[in-house]
């Protein structure tokens, strides 16, 4: 006989070892089964499980990776390894948490997308509005936690006491999945999966719709601070670029937009020779067809308008033409994309931009003849 009816001393070490992984992972089983490590609780690191146990890195990241497996943890790269909520496999519908800034207006069709996709896929969800408050929005934050959440679903204040870069990279560290909705991160680096309207192209598509219909000096008339009025300003000013345009623009935070800030906007766009704007948002564009129908001018005739959000657009005296963000497909994509990854939490991370389009009503008139 060439063998031996006796292990090597090497092969014993080895089923010794063996054996210490799949006891260390019974052991975290059991404690994450007894509440010890509740879901959204953060574990040791293998270096502080292997001096805690006496066991080697590599134990550990064996036992842990059988739990990886299992869906009971699951790894965040950066941040750590954490406990799972019980799955709809296990008998409990997946429960998503989801916040927005406002559930009266802009948000309603966006909400509306996500209940239908989280409703086939027979998921729950609980809703919460921050009213663009951070303190308030933290607050839900948590409770959506204890309650245990599966995952988030976000459309976060980005203004308030905390800046945007240190408020996203404390979301990015939350213990479920996130996916923002209408946000996205302000840097590369910021790997949070995102659904938002690609309001640059918004912007561009706008002066580009202008100047088919022969403008030559196209305004922008912003208010301040949203999270969008960066990115349509930027597509605004590629627009001109590449189009060989000249253009002014506005801005005004949003509590002065009034009557009076309007009259300001239209005597300082008239001066710069603009004869159609591209207006952020609805209300601000209602509020400048006012100001030059108080002025005598004609809209579209004198002054060619597109707001942005298509709100309230067509309920002006001269409905508007608007950017029209794609906010129940919004929804119904942020909502899959979170799905998607708690069934595979190992998947590509995915940051998605969906191009607005325009829907055509009367304030820009039709084709104008070429300017002097």
């Amino acid at each position: 006989m060439t063998g031996s009816a006796h292990p090597t001393a090497e092969a014993a070490a080895a089923g010794a070892r063996g054996l210490k992984f799949r006891r260390l992972a019974d052991q975290l089983r059991r404690e994450i089964d007894e509440g010890l490590w509740p879901p959204g609780s953060r574990l040791p690191t293998e270096q502080e499980f292997a001096r805690a146990h006496g066991a080697s890195v590599s134990t550990v990241r064996r036992a842990v990776a059988e739990l990886v497996a299992e869906a009971l943890v699951v790894r965040r790269q950066g941040s750590g390894t954490y406990v799972l909520a019980p799955k709809a496999a296990a008998g409990r519908a997946a429960l998503v948490g989801v916040i927005v800034p406002d559930t009266a207006f802009y948000y309603p069709r966006v909400l509306k997308g996500i209940e239908e996709e989280l409703t086939t896929a027979g998921a729950r969800a609980v809703i919460a509005c921050s009213g663009y408050d951070q303190g308030r929005e933290a607050r839900a934050l948590v409770d959506m936690l204890d309650a245990g959440a599966d995952g988030l679903l976000l459309a976060p204040t980005l203004t308030g006491p905390e800046t945007p870069e240190a408020y996203l990279t404390r979301l990015a560290v939350l213990p479920v999945p996130v996916v923002l909705v209408e946000r996205r991160g302000t840097s590369l680096g910021d790997s949070t999966e995102s659904v938002c309207t690609h309001h640059e192209a918004g912007g561009y598509d706008a002066v580009r719709h202008l100047a088919r219909l022969g403008h030559r000096v196209v305004g922008l008339v912003l208010r301040l601070h949203s999270p969008t009025t960066g990115p349509v300003g930027r597509g605004y000013r590629q627009a001109l670029r590449e189009l060989g345009l000249s253009g002014y623009e506005f801005r005004a935070a949003l509590e002065e937009w009034s009557p009076a800030a309007a009259d300001r906007c239209l005597g300082e766009l008239r001066r710069a020779g603009v004869t159609a704007a591209v207006c952020f948002g609805d209300r601000q564009a209602a509020l400048l067809e006012a100001a030059a129908r108080r002025s005598g001018l004609c809209v579209p005739d004198d002054l060619a308008l597109i707001a942005y959000d298509d709100e309230i657009a067509d309920i002006a005296e001269v409905p508007l033409t608007a950017v029209a963000p794609p906010k129940h497909l919004l929804g119904r994509t942020a909502a899959a994309l979170l799905l998607n990854r708690l069934e595979h939490p190992d998947d590509a991370r995915q940051q998605v931009l969906l191009r607005p389009a325009i829907t055509i009503r009367d304030s820009c008139g039709t084709a104008r003849p070429p300017q002097p």
